[in-house]
């Protein structure tokens, strides 16, 4: 018995000392043998003073499972931590569908997510939070010898789940009336509700779908189907997916679990079904699709009210710029999902129909899934040198559509390539398609700088 008590305080000891060991090797990787920060940053990991440290830490981050940062970045209300069982049991799918298998969420001052990540070290599939929060005293005494002194650092830790303050709302945060009672006109009858974001169930969404759309299950399943041939398994389509963005280049001010997602939140498509639609072909015949894609409404409305825009000529002011980019951003907007329909609605291949008379870097742009199976496509497509080319190309066709009264030239076509190559809308779904078909992670701005 004693032995089994002396295994398992020697676990936490050890997964404990591994932590701070792995977190300071790799900071003294950046220092050089003679650089006299080395001896203060080792001493900042000796445990007890790193657990000391920490304890005081913790309380500039909180965990949680639905987020009020997630609906605003400066919101500074109330979010709460409640895992799934604390939660009412309903048919609908949520929150509480999750059952134990969740992941918490914490918000809160980023220096101080390194906490967060202690807290998440596992030993005995259960993390040292949760063997805090059973009173576990193994931990405990593998902590510190000193009983007081690990009690104290371990309510501290706790601190992280439990709720702040008086629960709030804010001003940036969402809110809502709904009627309780019988009478409209009664403000009595009336319950302020305050959303927030479930950050747990869309974590548990945005594994499932990446699951779906990018395992090797999935991807050999799809493939049998492009070859008709059977397949053990099927596979899940999301038709009409978005991705919202929070944190912009900063995700990890929303939260940590956002960071690790990249500030890509899966939204499934609300929409009413469409009874009878037009089927997207595949752009034969012509040698680019921008003349085509600059009959669509929305772009010909943005474009239109851009070349409006610039021959009034506005004062060269932040408001002027900041319009400028609202409605470029709107065009490309439309340009990220004119690609997109293409990519659902055509089978993987169709440019190298002989009937297509695209340009190389618009066939790679439009029919990129076509590099899993054409390896001197897929070389091509992986070189990354496309993109600039392609952002040439727009910018040549904007400059074209705004022609007449405006001076436009080639200063003009360079801004309008390098802010198609640096949309957040354009980059990340290029980011997506160069880890799946292990590109590089950078896009070559030849001509747009």
């Amino acid at each position: 018995m004693n032995n089994m008590i002396g295994d398992r305080r020697s676990a936490f000891y050890s997964a404990i000392q591994r932590f701070l060991q792995e977190r300071r090797d790799a900071k003294l990787e950046k220092l050089t043998p003679d650089d006299p920060k080395r001896d203060e940053l080792i001493a900042q990991f000796i445990p007890e003073t790193w657990l000391d440290d920490a304890a005081r830490r913790v309380g500039q981050i909180q965990a949680v499972t639905h987020s009020l940062k997630a609906i605003h970045p400066d919101a500074r209300g109330t979010s709460l931590y409640r895992p799934p069982d604390q939660l009412p049991a309903l048919d609908e799918i949520g929150s509480h569908s999750l059952g134990s298998d969740f992941a918490g969420d914490v918000v809160g001052n980023a220096a101080a997510l390194d906490v967060y990540k202690f807290l998440r070290v596992t030993v005995d599939g259960r993390s040292l939070l949760d063997w805090m929060l059973a009173g576990d005293a193994d931990l405990k005494a593998a902590m510190s010898p000193k009983p007081a002194l690990a009690e104290g650092w371990i309510e501290a830790f706790i601190g992280l789940v439990q709720p702040r303050g008086v629960a709030a709302s804010h001003t940036r945060a969402k809110q809502l009336f709904w009627l309780t009672g019988s009478d409209a006109a009664d403000d009595a009858d009336y319950h302020l509700l305050a959303p927030l974001y479930a950050s747990s169930l869309a974590q548990a969404v945005y594994f499932s779908i990446q699951e779906s759309r990018f395992s090797e299950a999935a991807k050999t399943a799809r493939q049998a189907k492009r070859e008709q041939r059977q397949h053990d398994s099927g596979y899940a389509d999301y038709p009409n997916l978005a991705i919202q963005k929070l944190g912009g280049t900063k995700p990890q001010n929303i939260s940590q679990l956002n960071s690790e997602r990249r500030g890509d939140n899966y939204l499934l498509a609300s929409l009413p079904p469409h009874w009878k639609s037009e089927p997207v072909k595949a752009p034969f015949g012509i040698e680019s699709v921008f003349p085509l894609f600059a009959r669509r409404k929305l772009v010909r409305q943005s474009v239109r009210a851009l070349k409006r825009f610039l021959e009034s000529d506005p004062d060269p002011t932040m408001e002027t710029r900041d319009r400028v980019e609202d409605l470029l951003t709107e065009i490309i907007d439309e340009l990220v999902g004119f690609a997109a329909e293409l990519h659902q609605a055509l089978e993987p291949g169709w440019s190298a129909d002989h009937r297509c008379e695209l340009t190389e870097e618009e066939q790679l742009w439009l029919d990129p899934d076509r590099a899993e199976t054409d390896t001197v496509f897929a070389a091509d497509w992986q070189r990354m040198e496309w993109p600039a080319r392609l952002g040439e190309r727009f910018g040549n066709w904007l400059n074209g559509a705004l022609e007449g009264k405006l001076p436009v030239g080639s200063i003009e076509q360079r801004h309008w390539a390098k802010e198609l190559l640096l949309d957040a809308q354009w980059a990340g779904k290029l980011y997506e398609q160069r880890t799946r078909l292990g590109a590089p992670h950078y896009i070559p701005t030849r001509g747009a700088s």
